[in-house]
């Protein structure tokens, strides 16, 4: 990749993660342009930034997914690169063709990348050609062929949207009787979430722990910077994130940390980007799910253990600069974990919960991080993803971080809207999330 110098760059994205991008990108000397729904031109990232581009209206197909607008608006306020945060347009390989065109940058993996891992069996095929081990299942383009793949695989079993992500096309079926209403409903969701209503069918793992490792890579070399626990989940979406991931032996820690650095080789990945693996909480095994070629939610963990920016790492790499970082100079220090804080109701099956905020008090101290948007008076749009913002909390040890956690959610105080913090209190105080190494069963067993 050739060196270009970004000196102005276009965000493509909102809330905390446009907010995260403003604040590395004035560090580093660069001029910041983001563009915004009319719903959120008055909002706090809107505020930071350099200059501001309006899109178009609140929904984010007239918005944030409008890749002609995004691009036009680049373009047109003389930006060398676009951040495409997470979500919206981050993985899409049209937008980064499309910027590509116009001469600007893209802040992420190639193209023929972006589409190998938008396509989860494609993914799944090279991750096999890496050498990493991967779950009983595979492509079954039609209902017979998913009857076929779920006798070879046996029950419960899991329909994954070929193109899926965030949980979205995502069914569990434990009986050969419930079969054909959760393909319905799975390839319903996949349609209208993706475009593409295309399912493949994977065993599924009765007690399994959801353990991510995060990469960079710069096209020629790559590495890790740890793995990170993503098991407390509803409906296939993560809670609670911590790094490094907890009480799992020393040599499956490793063996999952080499396999992402294996297949990040194989693919000669640039950026920033997590292999995620699904862990068997009995005997350790594992096997890959996915790579998300992105920046991550939850990377604030893996920033607070190693004093790495990662939005700094992916910046420098975009501008065609070689990782400065080696393997060796990579050493973890105590223990981190996050928290996401939503605008929903845990007691309605986490309906979401737009409106004003009429008190927004984050925790601060020693060992605490906040990453958000809200303040008092901010708003929270119904178009969007509820996520208010992240507390992230750092420890010598797991104790220690367990113990900040504790006490950053008892000074957390969010008025206007019921939010996850009481679920998020409960869950603390889980004499199994204290001992570490939960799977993702742990939220239904979690008492009221």
């Amino acid at each position: 990749m050739q060196p270009r110098k970004i000196d102005r760059l276009f965000i493509a994205n909102r809330g905390e993660i446009a907010l995260r991008v403003i604040r590395t990108a004035g560090a580093m000397g660069i001029e910041t342009v983001l563009g915004v729904s009319q719903a959120d031109a008055a909002s706090l990232p809107a505020l930071q930034a350099d200059q501001v581009v309006v899109l178009g209206p609140g929904p984010s197909s007239q918005s944030y997914l409008a890749i002609d607008r995004v691009v036009a608006a680049a373009a047109g306020s003389g930006c060398d690169a676009v951040h495409p945060g997470y979500g919206f347009l981050a993985e899409n390989a049209d937008f980064a063709r499309a910027a590509a065109a116009a001469g600007i940058a893209f802040v992420g993996p190639a193209i023929d990348t972006l589409e190998a891992m938008g396509d989860k069996l494609a993914a799944r095929r090279i991750a096999v050609e890496a050498g990493l081990p991967v779950l009983p299942g595979g492509e079954a383009a039609t209902r017979d062929a998913v009857h076929a793949r779920a006798a070879e695989t046996g029950f419960p079993l899991l329909l994954k949207a070929v193109a899926g992500g965030g949980g979205k096309g995502m069914r569990r079926v434990d009986r050969a009787e419930d079969l054909d209403a959760a393909l319905g409903m799975a390839q319903a969701e996949a349609q209208a979430a993706f475009g593409n209503a295309a399912v493949y069918v994977e065993r599924f793992v009765g007690r399994g722990r959801h353990v991510e490792v995060q990469l960079l890579g710069d096209g020629t070399s790559a590495l890790h910077l740890g793995t990170r626990d993503c098991s407390i989940q509803r409906r296939f979406q993560k809670l609670v994130e911590e790094a490094p991931a907890p009480a799992m032996p020393d040599a499956a820690r490793e063996g999952i940390e080499q396999a992402a650095v294996m297949l990040a080789r194989h693919m000669r990945y640039r950026g920033a980007g997590t292999a995620e693996f699904l862990v068997d909480a009995t005997d350790f095994s594992f096997f890959f799910l996915e790579l998300n070629a992105r920046i991550q939610v939850e990377h604030p963990v893996s920033e607070a253990i190693t004093g790495i920016d990662l939005v700094e790492q992916q910046l420098l790499v975009a501008s065609g600069k070689p990782l400065s970082l080696t393997q060796a100079m990579i050493r973890p220090r105590g223990h981190a974990i996050e928290v996401r804080i939503n605008a929903e109701d845990p007691a309605a099956d986490f309906r979401p919960a737009p409106g004003q905020v009429l008190r927004a008090a984050w925790p601060a101290g020693p060992g605490i991080r906040v990453d958000t948007h809200i303040s008092a008076g901010g708003d929270v749009p119904p178009f969007y993803d509820s996520l208010l913002g992240k507390i992230i909390v750092h420890g010598h040890d797991r104790a220690d971080a367990v113990a900040r956690l504790g006490e950053a959610l008892s000074a957390l105080a969010i008025y206007g809207m019921p939010t996850t913090a009481p679920l998020h209190r409960r869950i603390v105080t889980d004499p199994r999330f204290i001992a570490g190494g939960v799977d993702t069963g742990f939220l239904a067993g979690l008492p009221a």
